[in-house]
């Protein structure tokens, strides 16, 4: 994953309600914690909304180029040829502009994790990403362990390509694959070819400790046996960490106007995902999110900082920013084409528009977030990153464990088996009145 933008309406169910038997937690009174809960949440500010602590710092980059727009992508991407090495220098500097006039709204502030998404940031020379590390280093305070994350797509692999990107400062690399099958790549619009994405995978494996592998399934045409093709050559590399995507057809894309043909039904998309867990779950990889699996050790600090209702300050063309203060929320959005904003970052203009979160919003932004985490959330944290007491969460609250979406224990909910099936659903329940 990139980076989220502003929240989107959940979707309606694709699968028919079915009945279930879960027990349900007794109503409370507002304020009052469940039943058998810890201690209670702390009281609500004088102020509700005031924030009383500010959550981790994540620090997005985005660098924009490819060099084929996919049918099937909404993100802020410009096909292009390979950006030379004055292009690549001035965009660079325009990140440190970009980033030195943001510096007032973090001061003092850690930063956990850095991801460097796109386009395709694999298109920039190992040198400009190691400048670019050190641009970073020089104007924030990052935690010693922290995670450093590139996307890459093998085609635009070298030899050794990878290996200097480690050498750069990078930790973690993330390879957009999608699929091993050529015709289904073909179908998806991807610049390589099955052999290619293998060699990417053996050379990230051979560089980096921990790597990522995205997966797509229901693609055009693609049966359970394509899929298990898929997977055979997926796990057989051991991957540390695993993102698997249903294809969607997104507004504004190519795939929006011409829609591909044979595109799996919801039956069968569902039966891929249900095969795709139980595979993942016995070469050990654990499913920790919707659409992420990982082996002990290896979950995505960057990503889980995005569900978890976390601070993350975007810069690049087209990045989105989450920022926290005592007394408000504020997203904001830097100007999306690339050249527009080269010229805006070096004027200090790079933010194209901001919006507070309204106070009304942040309980259906928090858990929209939150109810993708297999293990849930703390209610505690509702409280620390909404500046609101949780007791505005209870009829929605009550009504999911009613209609088993929802297990509350104490101050920690998560979404059940049923809840993750129907996850739009349990999302909307908490859609402001």
């Amino acid at each position: 994953m990139s980076q989220p933008s502003s929240p989107r309406r959940p979707n309606p169910p694709l699968r028919p309600p079915q009945p279930i038997a879960i027990p349900v937690v007794p109503a409370r009174a507002p304020g009052q914690a469940p039943r058998g809960a810890a201690p209670a949440a702390p009281t609500v500010p004088a102020q509700a909304g005031v924030l009383v602590a500010l959550p981790p710092l994540s620090l997005y980059v985005h660098l924009p180029w490819c060099l084929r727009k996919c049918p099937y992508c909404d993100f802020n991407s410009h096909e292009s040829a390979p950006p030379n090495a004055a292009l690549q220098t001035r965009y660079r500097q325009s990140l440190v502009r970009d980033l030195e006039a943001a510096l007032p709204q973090i001061w003092g502030r850690t930063v956990h994790s850095v991801f460097i998404g796109g386009g395709t940031p694999s298109l920039f020379e190992p040198e400009q990403v190691e400048a670019l590390l050190a641009d970073i280093r020089a104007r924030l305070r990052l935690e010693p362990a922290c995670e450093i994350t590139l996307e890459a797509n093998p085609g635009t692999f070298e030899a050794q390509r990878f290996a200097a990107y480690a050498k750069a400062g990078v930790t973690r690399l993330s390879v957009g694959v999608q699929s091993f099958n050529d015709r289904a790549l073909a179908a998806l619009g991807r610049v390589h070819d099955g052999a290619q994405a293998l060699a990417a995978l053996q050379e990230a494996a051979a560089s980096f400790e921990t790597w990522n592998l995205d997966l797509m399934y229901a693609l055009p045409g693609q049966a359970l046996e394509d899929l298990e093709r898929d997977l055979d050559a997926a796990l057989a590399l051991r991957p540390p960490h695993l993102s698997v995507y249903h294809l969607t057809i997104e507004p504004n894309t190519r795939f929006a106007l011409q829609p591909p043909p044979h595109l799996p039904d919801d039956d069968a998309a569902y039966g891929m995902l249900d095969h795709i867990i139980k595979r993942t779950t016995a070469a050990g990889l654990v499913r920790y999110e919707v659409s992420a699996f990982s082996r002990p050790g290896h979950r995505c600090i960057h990503n889980l900082n995005y569900w978890r209702f976390g601070d993350y300050l975007g810069i690049g063309a087209g990045a989105h920013s989450k920022l926290s203060f005592p007394d408000r929320l504020v997203r904001q959005v830097r100007w999306r084409e690339p050249r527009a904003y080269m010229e805006a970052a070096e004027g200090e203009q790079a933010v194209s528009n901001e919006t507070l979160i309204a106070v009304d919003d942040r309980p259906f932004e928090f858990m929209l977030n939150g109810l993708r985490l297999i293990d849930g959330v703390s209610l505690r944290d509702f409280y620390e990153r909404t500046g609101l007491n949780a007791a505005v969460l209870e009829p929605a609250l009550r009504r999911a464990v009613v209609e088993g979406l929802l297990v509350q224990d104490g101050l920690h909910v998560q979404p059940s088996a049923r809840g993750l099936d129907f996850l739009s659903d349990l999302q909307a329940l908490f859609l402001p009145a």
